[in-house]
């Protein structure tokens, strides 16, 4: 079994599509391509949010016994 790709990787991989769509001479196929492993990425990235955020509300409805959802701040 593959091992699964972590945030950061694939943080890293999303900055990388990005910089290449947008300073790279691509030509359409690549650009389609890196478009689509950027998706990927943005998924992934998206999905382990995801999961983070719910094992953060667990941990706080441990915490004291009470649960409020509190929603994260940017």
């Amino acid at each position: 079994m593959a091992k699964q790709e972590s945030f950061e990787t694939a943080l890293h991989t999303l900055e990388e599509v990005v910089d290449r769509l947008e300073n790279a001479d691509l030509s359409l196929e690549e650009a389609l391509a890196s478009f689509e492993q950027g998706v990927g990425s943005a998924a992934r990235c998206q999905k382990l949010l995801q999961a983070v955020e719910t094992q953060v509300e667990v941990l706080l409805k441990k915490q004291d016994q009470t649960f409020t959802v509190e929603k994260f701040k940017e």
